[in-house]
């Protein structure tokens, strides 16, 4: 009865119901285009883009005094544009994506923070998009949070097949003549669009945590990609609730438990994965 009240307690409170709601929403969409993030290589593309978003953040704070509708879609354009702008740099250059990538990370990130700077109050304000509050989300971020969601899900379902080749074999890709840079413009936003929806549950410093921990985890339980989907949308799910109810009873700050959730997910999995475990690896050699 005691893990029942436990368990119940929170649901008392409608701000801890759409913190729940919107934390598993992000779990699953976050998990799902992680996916692609791991398998491609493009962890140090998604931590930059979360940074590099910082700017948009602070424009959005400055022309509407902290109005969470306004941030999120400065917030979005801007992280549209600088994906946009990352792989049009890489396509139109002979620059390597990572020198890319580092050069717009650096310099959107130094502009966030000077702009931040200017914000008398920004240490109060800001630092709920640094590190995740959850617990504010009102009844319209929770309709962006879906709406946007359900896009980005959607999207990869109606080009599961296409990035799925683009992912495993870029030259049949090439030899079926798919629109490669089109659909890789359109991955990059997908990005994008899953960091903004996640900004206020996890925050920028650890956003990166969500896209790439929970498919990391399932890659070491399977090799079949709808199941490695399936699995890292769960595990991000269930980090989230776990995480925010930990946050609740524990009085610490919401993306931080959902992160350290998911990574004590990974590190069982990384010890004890039947194949792949550190513990069958031992076993196995013995």
């Amino acid at each position: 009865m005691n893990l029942l009240n436990a368990f119940l307690e929170p649901l008392s409170y409608p701000f801890m119901v759409r913190g729940l709601l919107a934390a598993v929403m992000v779990g699953i969409v976050c998990a799902t285009v992680g996916t692609y993030v791991v398998l491609r290589g493009m962890a140090f593309f998604g931590d930059a883009l979360a940074h590099a978003i910082l700017p948009g953040v602070a424009v959005g704070y400055l022309i509407s005094g902290g109005a969470q509708g306004t941030i999120f879609w400065v917030s979005m354009a801007t992280a549209i544009a600088v994906a946009l702008g990352i792989g049009s740099i890489t396509k139109e250059t002979d620059m390597k994506e990572d020198t890319a990538i580092g050069i717009i990370f650096a310099a959107m990130f130094a502009l966030g923070i000077a702009l931040i700077s200017s914000i008398r109050s920004y240490a109060v304000d800001l630092v709920h998009f640094l590190f995740g509050n959850v617990l504010g989300v009102s009844t319209g971020d929770l309709w962006l949070t879906g709406i946007f969601s359900l896009l980005v899900i959607f999207t990869i379902l109606l080009f599961y097949k296409e990035f799925l080749v683009l992912s495993f074999d870029p030259m049949l890709a090439a030899t079926l003549r798919l629109p490669a840079t089109w659909l890789n413009y359109l991955l990059l936003i997908l990005i994008a669009v899953a960091i903004v929806v996640s900004l206020q549950t996890v925050g920028v410093a650890l956003m990166v945590a969500m896209l790439i921990t929970p498919p990391a985890t399932a890659a070491m339980l399977t090799r079949r990609l709808p199941t490695m989907m399936a699995l890292a949308a769960t595990i991000g799910a269930f980090s989230s609730v776990i995480g925010l109810y930990l946050s609740f009873y524990f009085s610490i700050a919401s993306g931080a438990a959902i992160v350290l959730v998911c990574t004590t997910v990974f590190v069982l999995v990384l010890l004890f994965a039947p194949q792949k475990g550190w513990v069958a690896r031992r076993m196995h050699t013995a």
